[in-house]
């Protein structure tokens, strides 16, 4: 059941995102375009909600209550970014706006870091769900399947760690013919 209520709040969440654009660009309407689109994080309110009734009411965690507080970090430290890019790519499909430039060289690798912090703050995000659902429902026994999930988050960290440190020792180079800056 969680793990239905995590797809259906993913689905929810790229209808409130797609809707609201659309409204915005396609119909013209960017105050009513940008009110769906902040709908977007309320998606993930309900979420956290649904995870926590399901303990409350004597659920027993499972893996799929730990990836509902992933999923409620990677939303909340990524939804931003998420936005923007998705604004940015209707703004030139239908209003003409010029691509973004892909970053190159240090600016990648600045990028890469400050992705670091923002799977950092997802990780801590979910970590405190997890730790506050286990305080919360108070039965050990019903929710130890949750502290699975801190080595999966140290993972994840760990991973994007790789990811920009590789890319401050070998940095990536411009596409051939683009002019970096």
């Amino acid at each position: 059941m969680v793990l239905t209520a995590i797809v259906v709040c993913e689905v929810a969440f790229w209808v409130a995102l797609l809707g609201g654009l659309a409204v915005r660009y396609l119909a013209g309407r960017p105050r009513l375009g940008m009110a769906l689109v902040f709908l977007a994080p309320v998606v993930d309110l309900l979420l956290l909600c649904f995870v926590a009734i399901d303990l409350l009411g004597g659920g027993t965690a499972s893996w799929h209550h730990g990836l509902a507080a992933l999923y409620i970090g990677i939303s909340i430290a990524y939804g931003h970014r998420m936005i923007a890019w998705a604004d940015a790519k209707f703004a030139t499909r239908f209003r003409g706006a010029q691509p973004r430039q892909k970053p190159v060289g240090t600016a990648y690798t600045i990028a890469c870091w400050k992705d670091v912090a923002r799977t950092l703050l997802a990780v801590a995000i979910a970590g405190g769900i997890v730790g506050g659902l286990v305080l919360v429902v108070g039965a050990p026994e019903r929710t130890e399947e949750l502290l699975g999930l801190f080595p999966l988050l140290g993972l994840v960290l760990g991973i994007d760690v790789l990811w920009a440190v590789s890319y401050t020792l070998w940095p990536k180079k411009p596409a051939p013919g683009r002019a970096v800056g």
